[in-house]
C-alpha cells in the first residue's frame, strides 16, 4: 500500500480546541485504500443531494488583481496557531508568498446558525462579505442546490490532483467542482472521569440513561452526528434507514431530555465545560478531544462499538465573492502536503490531501501514529456515513430535530 493510498474516510470527528469544530485524510495516507480495506465504500460523508441541476451562482467582478485580500470564515480553533504570538503560521506564510492578506474570522460555530446569517444576503443577491468558508458536507449540498456557491476555477487550483481519491467522487459534488475538503473527523463520546466518579462512559446508552450522569450530558447541535450516533446505538445503519428509524431515535433523545438527563445541545463550545467537569460526558468530535487531552490526559474518548459518524468540512466560494481568484489561490496553497501537515499537526483532524502522512511521520511521529488522526483499519471499522437526504427529507428531519433541541 503506497503512502498515499491509506487515507481517510471511514471514521473520525471535529470540535473546540481544534474544531470539528471538522478530516479524514488518514493524516495523509491516502484515503481510498484504507476505506476499502475496512469494507467501507469510498464515498464522502452524508450529503444533501446532488449538484446535477444546480442553478448557476451569481458572480461579481473579481477584484483579486487590485485588492490583495481574501476573507475567510471558519470554525473556531480549526487552524494552526503559534501559542506564543497567537498568529497563524500558515496564513502568514501564504501572505509572504503571495502578498495576499487573509482576513481570517472564526465565526462559524454551527452550520445552521451560519447559514441563517448568510442566506438572507445570498437570497437577495448581495455579497456576504466573505470569499470563502468551510461548510460540512450536507450543508455544501444545500448551498449547491440553491445556487449559492460558485464553481472553482481549476486553473487557479492545480493542486486539485492532491485531493484523495475517495473524496473526489461524492454525491453532493461529483468531481469536486464546487467544494474542496478542508478537514475530516469522527463524532464519538468524550467524558471527564472527575465528574463520572472515575467510571468510563463507552456507550450511547450510558450517556442517555445512566443516573450518575443526569443533568451533566450534552449532545451536538449537528443533527447527523447526534441522531446518527443514537440510531447506530439502536442497531440501525445511518447509510440506509427509514423515516420510522429516524423518528425512533428522536423519541429516544426526547425521553432522555424530558427525564433531565441532557442539560443541553452544543455546537463548538462543549470543550471548556467538559474540561472543567461541568459536563460529565458528551458527544464530541475527535480533533477537539485530542487537543483537550493534551492539557488533561485524564479525559476519556471512545468511538462507540455500535458505530461513530464520519464527516468532512469543505471550502466553498459563495456567490458574488469579490476576491474569487485569491480564494482559489488560498485553497491551492493548503493543498501543498507540507502546508496541510502543519494544520493537521495542530488541529488533529484527518487530512484530505495526498502526501501529508509522510510529512507528519518525519515532523511529528506521535501525531502520525495516533489512529484518531491517521486512522487504522480497526478505527475505521466503527465509522458510518450519514446517507444523503432529499430536500424534502432534510426539511422534515431538521424540523423534528429543531423541536427536540429547542429549550
Amino acid at each position: 500500500m503506497t503512502d498515499d493510498s491509506l487515507v481517510f474516510r471511514a471514521a473520525l470527528a471535529r470540535g473546540m480546541v481544534t474544531r470539528r469544530g471538522a478530516v479524514l485524510g488518514l493524516g495523509a495516507i491516502g484515503l481510498s485504500a484504507s476505506l476499502s480495506a475496512c469494507g467501507i465504500k469510498g464515498r464522502s460523508p452524508g450529503t444533501g443531494g446532488t449538484a446535477t441541476a444546480a442553478p448557476t451562482a451569481k458572480a461579481a467582478t473579481d477584484l483579486s488583481a487590485t485588492e490583495k485580500v481574501v476573507n475567510w470564515s471558519n470554525w473556531p480553533e480549526y487552524i494552526d496557531v503559534d501559542d506564543k504570538t497567537q498568529a497563524h503560521p500558515t496564513l502568514d506564510e501564504f501572505t509572504k508568498q503571495t502578498g495576499i492578506k487573509v482576513n481570517y474570522t472564526e465565526d462559524y460555530n454551527d452550520n445552521d446558525e451560519f447559514y441563517a446569517k448568510v442566506r438572507p444576503l445570498l437570497a437577495a443577491g448581495q455579497d456576504t462579505g466573505r470569499d470563502t468558508w468551510c461548510s460540512t458536507d450536507w450543508m455544501v449540498g444545500r448551498l449547491i442546490r440553491q445556487g449559492y456557491v460558485q464553481k472553482i476555477n481549476l486553473t487557479n487550483f492545480p493542486n486539485h490532483a492532491n485531493i484523495v481519491d475517495s473524496l473526489i467522487t461524492v454525491e453532493f459534488d461529483p468531481g469536486r467542482l464546487y467544494s474542496v475538503p478542508w478537514q475530516s473527523g469522527f463524532a464519538g463520546i468524550a467524558y471527564n472521569p472527575k465528574s463520572t466518579g472515575g467510571r468510563k462512559v463507552e456507550s450511547v446508552d450510558q450517556l442517555l440513561t445512566d443516573p450518575a450522569l443526569k443533568g451533566k450530558v450534552t449532545l451536538l447541535t449537528e443533527m447527523r452526528d447526534t441522531v446518527g450516533l443514537v440510531m447506530m446505538a439502536m442497531g440501525k445503519s445511518i447509510a440506509e434507514f427509514s423515516d420510522a428509524d429516524f423518528m425512533a431515535a428522536i423519541a429516544e433523545i426526547k425521553k432522555a431530555k424530558d427525564a433531565g438527563q441532557i442539560k443541553g445541545f452544543t455546537g463548538n463550545e462543549y470543550g471548556k465545560p467538559l474540561a472543567s467537569g461541568d459536563t460529565a460526558a458528551c458527544f464530541a468530535w475527535t480533533g477537539d478531544v485530542v487537543q483537550l487531552k493534551a492539557d488533561n490526559p485524564d479525559l476519556g474518548y471512545v468511538l462507540p462499538k455500535t458505530g461513530c459518524t464520519l464527516w468532512s468540512d469543505n471550502f466553498v466560494i459563495p456567490a458574488l465573492a469579490k476576491h474569487k481568484t485569491n480564494a482559489e489561490r488560498l485553497i491551492n496553497y493548503y493543498y501543498e502536503p507540507e502546508v496541510m501537515a502543519q494544520v493537521v499537526d495542530y488541529v488533529n483532524y484527518i487530512s484530505p490531501c495526498r502526501g501529508t502522512t509522510p510529512v507528519l511521520q518525519k515532523e511529528d511521529p506521535a501525531v502520525a501514529d495516533n489512529p484518531l488522526i491517521v486512522p487504522d483499519a480497526r478505527t475505521l471499522s466503527y465509522a458510518q456515513v450519514f446517507k444523503g437526504l432529499t430536500a424534502t427529507q432534510e426539511t422534515r428531519y431538521a424540523q423534528a430535530f429543531s423541536e427536540l433541541t429547542a429549550s
